[in-house]
């Protein structure tokens, strides 16, 4: 272990109070979403209509819920369950790739055709492609060793994205096969990783992949969906069930920043209801990349959101390293870092909403 403060927050009360199901699955006390989703039986043939397999899915995510409680609770054991032909785990897959025939994995829904070779907004096709597969030792210290995998391409086009070549598809990326990217999986595990951290650019346009993948993943892992916000109600409620910890950015507290920095219409309204799904199904932490002078339009925006709907245990990390990326010099305020007093004021705003669990 890299850092002494990733040991500290396993005994940190703010810590266990949001993330406590998290620290006891990477410890293998408890089962992964994915490893309960499973065994939780789902009849299917793969003739229905999409409608139906909905239909059928939030039949079968009230079933899961109550297993997982039982699960949790210690009033049944995963081994006891028999394995089932078709899963819910299966169903969210068969759904996935139904999407993927008129997508609209994100809040943009494109509409194409990705299986017969269109492509939307993220000009992302339907092979999985790679970037880089890591312990990653700088993510938040509840994560870390976090087993990392980037993925090229992304849903937004943020004019200072630090991972620009990634996201905006400059990188070809290496294609790798739902077995494969399953390997990488249980590779990270093997090797000390506390979770399986899913980011890009932007997981949503693989969402398809992912799900395919864990299908063949039989090592208990944290899921960890890294995560820009801006994706489709549908999208949310496949990875209900699927995700332990949802690590989401909150980027804008106005429409018209997300617009012009990010392309990003309707994103403020997009990203509240997922970070109130997200809260509902698993776990959350929450990112805000302070930008220079969005203090009144983003950044005290966002945080009285959060006090409002999400309450004042809720992990949030006040992020201080912007620095001006790819085509940052575009905006006249984007185009130096943040000042220490930007980020004192952020700061001292959060802890007087009473935010207590800020990393």
């Amino acid at each position: 272990m890299a850092r002494p403060d990733a040991l500290r927050v396993l005994k940190d009360p703010k810590l266990t109070r949001a993330l406590g199901r998290y620290f006891d699955v990477f410890q293998d006390k408890k089962w992964a979403k994915f490893m309960i989703a499973k065994r939780i039986e789902a009849s299917f043939d793969g003739s229905e209509d999409l409608n139906d397999l909905w239909s059928l899915h939030e039949e079968v995510t009230a079933k899961y819920f109550e297993t997982e409680e039982l699960l949790d609770s210690g009033r049944l054991r995963l081994e006891d369950l028999p394995k089932p032909k078709c899963s819910y785990l299966d169903l969210k897959a068969e759904i996935a790739h139904r999407i993927l025939q008129s997508c609209h994995f994100c809040e943009r829904r494109c509409m194409v055709n990705r299986q017969r070779g269109e492509l939307g907004f993220c000009q992302c096709g339907t092979t999985f492609l790679l970037s880089s597969a890591f312990h990653h030792l700088g993510e938040e210290p509840e994560l870390v060793p976090s087993g990392t995998i980037f993925s090229i391409g992304c849903n937004l086009t943020c004019i200072h994205c630090q991972n620009w070549t990634i996201s905006q598809r400059f990188e070809a990326g290496d294609p790798l096969t739902s077995r494969k990217l399953a390997q990488l999986i249980e590779s990270l595990r093997k090797s000390g990783a506390r979770n399986i951290n899913m980011v890009g650019g932007s997981p949503t346009p693989w969402l398809h992949a992912w799900i395919e993948a864990f299908r063949y993943v039989e090592t208990n892992v944290p899921t960890v969906w890294n995560s820009n916000s801006y994706y489709s109600p549908e999208t949310a409620r496949i990875l209900m069930g699927f995700i332990d910890v949802y690590l989401l950015d909150y980027k804008y507290g106005s429409n018209l920043c997300a617009e012009a920095i990010s392309s990003a219409p309707g994103y403020v309204e997009a990203c509240q209801r997922n970070h109130l799904l997200a809260l509902k199904s698993g776990e959350l932490i929450i990112r805000i990349l302070l930008l220079p002078e969005h203090q009144d339009c983003c950044a005290k925006p966002i945080l009285e959101w959060i006090a409002k709907n999400l309450g004042p245990w809720v992990r949030v990390n006040l992020m201080d390293q912007y620095r001006p990326h790819w085509r940052a010099f575009e905006r006249a305020e984007l185009r130096r870092p943040l000042r220490a007093e930007e980020y004192s004021e952020a700061l001292s705003y959060a802890r007087s909403l009473g935010l207590e669990n800020l990393a």
